[in-house]
């Protein structure tokens, strides 16, 4: 009876083979090295295109000039809620488009200065200057405040 609880118990187990034995495994598990290679091969197609796909331009060099107050310059001024303001009266842009041919005719022609509210969305700005364009305005500037001091990178 005993011999018949040895032979169930371990039957079945796990067998210990000398290394003499045993044959060596040659085989290299490749699945960790083609997850690698595969990770490898998105990065450089993803950035490759970038790196090399790109024109040679020149471009400008970054110059703050001093506004030179005239008195045929025209001030615009763009508030958070798209309203356009020429000095300090209010117009909408058909009545802005008129005022532009007129002094676009000018010659010489005056400069268009637009100031855009921090918190206004681009677009209201972009529908100014595109208007400012389509009636042939030559000089387009924008009126920004001088960053603090201290913040001026070199």
């Amino acid at each position: 009876m005993a011999e018949s609880q040895d032979s169930a118990v371990g039957g079945v187990g796990i067998q210990l083979v000398d290394e003499d034995e045993s044959p060596i495994n040659s085989s290299i598990n490749t699945t960790p090295l083609v997850d690698i290679m595969l990770v490898l091969l998105i990065i450089f197609l993803i950035t490759i295109p970038v790196a090399i796909g790109t024109v040679d331009v020149t471009l400008p060099e970054e110059r703050n000039v001093v506004v030179q107050v005239r008195k045929e310059n025209i001030n615009l001024a763009v508030t958070t809620d798209g309203s356009i303001y020429w000095d300090t009266t209010q117009l909408s842009e058909t009545q802005l488009a008129n005022r532009l041919v007129v002094e676009a005719r000018k010659v010489p022609q005056p400069e268009v200065h637009i100031r855009g509210d921090l918190l206004t969305e681009y677009w209201h700005v972009g529908r100014v200057v595109e208007l400012a364009q389509r009636t042939g305005i030559q000089k387009i500037g924008f009126i920004t405040k001088a960053p603090p001091k201290g913040l001026v990178e070199k």
